[in-house]
């Protein structure tokens, strides 16, 4: 009786394992960059019925910070709700993650000194590299665009995702390469960065560099966490207000947090970025 048992056991244990199905949301991809002299991971999604063989060309939605541990897997599951036929917010996407290495290094511009790191209440020597934003906007163009757009169906139809430091990347690249993307989604962006000093050239960079039409997506937490960054926020949407070829979409979010503002901006960026006829 006792092996009976332990046979049943066995068969029923057996049997559990082999229906267990490992759910798959995308796949990791690994490119060497010349330019940054260094090995990037790539987190890839690909659209529900994307076939390497079909002629269909998918709209590509980049985020920043995009590790697994970061961004990637709950923005991919905003992109396959709002894809889903039965809801069809927009057309159906490739997501690319990138993970990071050194976000600090790689989002920030080049500064003289980093004097006014007190003032927004941070150490200087949290910051041991800093100022190659111009490398990584390079290695964006040059190498990781072209890499997606030659080895997987993608389209030249580009969003761009990103907060904080992040956020102030995606502020610099549609200032100074607006061409990079046509669509922004810019979150709680540090434009404190080097005493505000994008923010400063930002009417400029505008009317120089802007030439086609961009829809672009502001999103703002609570003002009472940091009322610097709110006022600042304020100030870049009234610049890019003032530009006839942005299409801006500002969003105050009094109930979000710095930490907490990103998966609902998201959600609120694609509704107002693809309003529903």
């Amino acid at each position: 009786m006792k092996y009976i048992q332990l046979f049943i056991a066995f068969m029923f244990t057996a049997n559990n394992l082999s229906a267990q199905k490992k759910i798959t949301i995308g796949q990791t991809d690994q490119i060497y960059s010349t330019i940054l002299k260094e090995n990037r991971k790539i987190n890839i999604y690909l659209p529900e019925g994307y076939n390497v063989a079909d002629t269909i060309k998918y709209p590509i939605i980049y985020i920043l910070d995009g590790g697994i541990e970061e961004d990637f897997i709950h923005i991919v599951g905003i992109v396959r709700y709002y894809t889903q036929p039965w809801i069809a917010q927009f057309p159906k996407s490739i997501v690319v993650g990138i993970e990071n290495t050194n976000r600090k290094r790689d989002f920030t511009f080049a500064v003289s000194n980093l004097d006014f790191l007190e003032k927004e209440g941070f150490k200087k020597e949290n910051f041991p590299q800093y100022g190659k934003s111009g490398a990584y906007i390079s290695f964006l163009q040059k190498e990781l665009q072209p890499y997606m757009e030659n080895k997987y169906n993608a389209n030249k139809d580009r969003t761009v995702i990103g907060e904080s430091l992040a956020g102030l990347l995606a502020s610099e690249i549609l200032l100074k390469q607006p061409d990079l993307f046509t669509k922004y989604i810019i979150i709680a962006p540090s434009l404190w960065w080097g005493e505000q000093k994008l923010l400063f050239e930002t009417a400029n960079l505008l009317n120089t560099n802007i030439k086609k039409t961009l829809s672009v997506y502001l999103g703002v937490p609570n003002k009472d966490e940091d009322i610097k960054m709110y006022n600042e926020s304020i100030k870049f949407s009234q610049s890019l207000k003032q530009n006839n070829n942005i299409n801006l979409s500002f969003d105050y979010l009094p109930t979000e947090l710095h930490a907490t503002i990103v998966h609902q901006a998201v959600y609120n960026a694609f509704k107002k970025l693809y309003p529903k006829n």
